[in-house]
């Protein structure tokens, strides 16, 4: 991801700070530490069309009916490392969203593969066939 395009996704991001319920002992209840990071995927000017729809599919659960990303970090004590490591996430989901999926070329079987299959059929057949009862022993 460009320079250019990583500042400009970082203009239309919305930081909001809430309580967390994970590690800080007191502070837990006095501190909002916990980040929620806030980026309206379908408003964005700086994703190209195929990425937004790429991220739609990637985020899932983390999108709201409009169309806004909502990514929560609360790993550690401090907002600012919160607010990091809300970035990181943000900018990972980004990097994948932009990178084109290698189409799956479909392949052919060698005929090596193919005489090989119909040997070992042919080989199992045969054993099924010995272990089958005559008629006549009955």
């Amino acid at each position: 991801m460009t320079h250019h395009i990583k500042s400009a996704l970082e203009k239309e991001i919305h930081f909001d700070f809430i309580r967390s319920s994970g590690p800080g002992g007191q502070n837990v209840n006095k501190v909002a530490t916990a980040v929620q990071l806030r980026f309206h995927i379908l408003r964005s000017s700086s994703l190209p069309d195929e990425a937004k729809e790429r991220m739609l599919k990637l985020a899932g659960a983390r999108i709201t009916t409009d169309g806004e990303l909502v990514i929560q970090a609360r790993r550690q004590r401090t907002q600012e490392k919160n607010r990091q490591d809300a970035l990181a996430k943000f900018h990972r989901l980004v990097q994948k969203a932009m990178s084109r999926p290698k189409m799956r070329r479909p392949t052919i079987p060698t005929r090596a593969s193919d005489l090989k299959r119909l040997e070992r059929k042919r080989r199992r057949g045969e054993t099924k066939r010995l272990r089958q009862r005559d008629i006549s022993d009955l």
